[in-house]
């Protein structure tokens, strides 16, 4: 679901914001979007309601990214006796181009990366890095 959508509370338009600052810094040429999905009813079936998705823009097709468009998918479990606590489960990553997916990540699994290509190593493991804080930011105890 756009992450715009499902910042309902502010606390969790706090970690949102604090998502995106996260990515700029490391990766200050993206520009955020908070709204990656259209408003159709077609692309709205296939939007998962329980995930936060933010995507990312480069000015230009990165070489080290292998993609110019990046989708981050962060799946949220919400406890059904406690509507006001959500958390992480994992986070899915993908890079697109004009040709479409070009690789994923997903930290459900083995965290790595799968694809027809796959970003440079340093991007990665930057990458890497940047799912985990995530983590920390949606599961801080006591939240």
């Amino acid at each position: 679901m756009n992450a715009s959508e499902m910042a309902t509370s502010l606390e969790f338009a706090s970690k949102i914001a604090t998502v995106v600052n996260l990515f700029k810094f490391e990766f200050p040429d993206a520009k955020s979007d908070l709204k990656p999905w259209c408003n159709d009813p077609e692309t709205l079936n296939l939007v998962d309601p329980d995930s936060i998705d933010i995507g990312f823009h480069f000015p230009g097709v990165s070489k080290s990214w292998r993609s110019r468009s990046i989708l981050i998918q962060i799946r949220i479990y919400q406890d059904l006796c406690n509507e006001l606590k959500r958390r992480a489960i994992g986070i899915e990553v993908a890079g697109f181009n004009h040709l479409g997916e070009q690789w994923r990540l997903s930290t459900i699994n083995d965290w790595s990366f799968v694809g027809k290509v796959e970003p440079s190593g340093e991007i990665g493991e930057k990458l890497k890095l940047f799912c985990r804080q995530v983590l920390e930011v949606f599961n801080q105890q006591g939240e």
